[in-house]
């Protein structure tokens, strides 16, 4: 990847919805090689798709937790299954296998502590392989980025 493509990626990570003139004009190259690189980074995968922001806050889900979770069986199987369960639950924004004293961390967004706590009971605690859960709630998001500049 050169600087042209990374010059695309920072100005698509800012305004996806940005005509082919626009990203040209503001790389410093005609359209045509503009086009063909944008293409380029699509096929590779280094450009996996292109989505809405949207604002959880204005959607009611302003309740944010992180949860610590220790499964009772951490071997191959036990992990694809818990993997591909988290997978589909869409109140879990992110899961990290972890390094540690615990093997997952879960972020979990909800509207309030009583729906939180509904789900932790429901959802979370019926995750193939979960022994013991510990969760942290946020008071307030200091930062959150979608994807980090590659400037």
């Amino acid at each position: 990847m050169d600087r042209f493509d990374q010059s695309i990626l920072s100005a698509l990570a800012e305004d996806g919805r940005m005509s082919i003139t626009d990203l040209a004009a503001r790389i410093g190259l005609s359209k045509s090689p503009t086009q063909a690189r944008l293409r380029r980074l699509e096929r590779s995968g280094v450009i996996m798709g292109y989505r809405a922001l949207l604002d959880p806050i204005q959607l009611g889900l302003d309740h944010v937790a992180f949860v610590e979770v220790r499964l009772q069986d951490t071997r191959e199987a036990a992990l694809r299954a818990f993997n591909a369960a988290v997978r589909n639950v869409p109140e879990i924004e992110q899961a990290h296998m972890i390094a540690g004293s615990f093997d997952y961390l879960l972020k979990i967004r909800t509207q309030n502590m009583a729906h939180y706590r509904a789900f932790l009971g429901d959802v979370i605690s019926t995750l193939p392989h979960v022994a013991a859960t510990s969760t942290f709630v946020a008071m307030e998001a200091v930062k959150e980025v979608m994807l980090p500049s590659v400037d």
